[in-house]
């Protein structure tokens, strides 16, 4: 299955996976529009070090802690991808403390949570963070 994946020597620090992110997940068909003067909430984040960045996004696990210990069922496996119905969530967090990744976080726009779900509901063709990634730091690819 295609994952994200990080090659962190080429990060760059710039966030613009961040934005990118932001952006698809918007619902909005500009960015301007989209993103000015509000508080971005992506669903990729970009840890800084002093000599290495890398861009921390759901690993999508095989046998994945958030899901099984979701206890209305709100976080589902479908086709490899881990999905968020958040009509189901009743904001217990419990997924957010046992990502081992910190991949699944509050949502700040209305939602509970929210978490990489590869742009899958966004007719991007792949997840935006790759496309938007100026270095191809972050790549959508089979790693067997």
């Amino acid at each position: 299955m295609k994952r994200v994946y990080v090659n962190e020597e080429w990060c760059l620090g710039c966030h613009l996976c961040e934005y990118n992110c932001a952006f698809a997940n918007s619902g909005e068909t500009y960015m301007p529009t989209a993103l000015k003067d509000k508080k971005i909430s992506p669903r990729i984040q970009v840890e800084e070090g002093d000599s290495v960045n890398f861009a921390v996004a759901c690993r999508h696990c095989e046998d994945p802690l958030c899901v099984k210990s979701c206890i209305t069922g709100a976080l589902s496996i479908d086709d490899g991808i881990i999905r968020v119905d958040t009509d189901k969530c009743v904001g217990c967090y419990t997924c957010v403390l046992v990502c081992p990744y910190g991949c699944v976080m509050p949502a700040e726009d209305g939602r509970v949570i929210q978490k990489c779900e590869l742009c899958m509901k966004n007719a991007c063709g792949e997840p935006a963070c790759v496309t938007g990634c100026p270095n191809q730091a972050i790549v959508y690819e089979d790693r067997g």
